[in-house]
């Protein structure tokens, strides 16, 4: 990917919800912010800010929305849910808040989710990628367990493998350290920002965590939708 310009940009980005009263609600509203490669960046907020909104609209995982989304400058209007998924698959790596590993699936199974989507890995090329990203997060012993054996730091340390098996240029996490105690977060963050250190990923943590938020090189403030400061050191 091309390093001479934003590896993403927004450009007056909206976006709407339908409340089941009938109501509009505006979840981002006229966003515009660009991402360089090889950089952290923290969206903060209050709960019902936008911050997970909007990280679904750049991890290509909600295309309703209105304004301009790029990539190394091309813009993704008019992709088809197929070159979205499968440009998804080779350049983003998604965390959820909620881990959302599939539960019959053991661990090793659920990490190579992103490789049998994107189709281009032999068998041995996929186990080696599977087996680097499950060491780098210190879970090679468990790749024979289910999720439900699993605690929640553990589980969310699939999620990171799985969204790091791909190498993707890209990584977006929503609360990745929400639901973890405090030495188990710690642990989890710098998983994230050696990414950005040694493979010059661009890391963007949605988070309400000040402390993680402070880890980032730039910090940018969302409130009712709306993209209100940003904040680089």
């Amino acid at each position: 990917m091309n390093d001479r310009m934003p590896i993403i940009r927004l450009s007056n980005v909206s976006a709407n919800v339908r409340l089941p009263n009938g109501d509009k609600l505006t979840t981002v509203r006229n966003a515009s912010v660009e991402f360089e490669k090889g950089t952290s960046t923290a969206i903060v907020g209050k709960s019902g800010s936008g911050k997970t909104s909007i990280a679904s609209i750049i991890g290509l995982l909600n295309a309703q929305f209105s304004g301009t989304l790029e990539f190394n400058g091309e813009s993704v209007d008019g992709w088809s849910d197929a070159r979205r998924t499968k440009f998804r698959c080779a350049h983003i790596g998604f965390v959820f808040q909620n881990y959302s590993l599939i539960p019959h699936l053991r661990v090793v199974e659920n990490v190579a989710l992103p490789l049998e989507y994107s189709r281009k890995y032999t068998k041995r090329k996929m186990h080696r990628r599977i087996s680097n990203a499950l060491q780098s997060v210190g879970l090679s012993d468990r790749a024979s367990a289910f999720p439900s054996s699993l605690s929640g730091g553990e589980q969310q340390r699939v999620a990171i493998a799985r969204a790091l098996v791909t190498g993707p240029d890209i990584i977006i996490c929503d609360e990745p350290t929400g639901a973890l105690d405090t030495e188990t977060g710690n642990a989890v963050a710098d998983l994230l920002f050696d990414r950005v250190n040694q493979d010059h990923t661009t890391l963007i943590l949605v988070t309400h965590d000040p402390q993680l938020a402070s880890k980032c090189q730039r910090q940018i403030i969302m409130e009712r939708g709306e993209l209100h400061a940003q904040n680089d050191h």
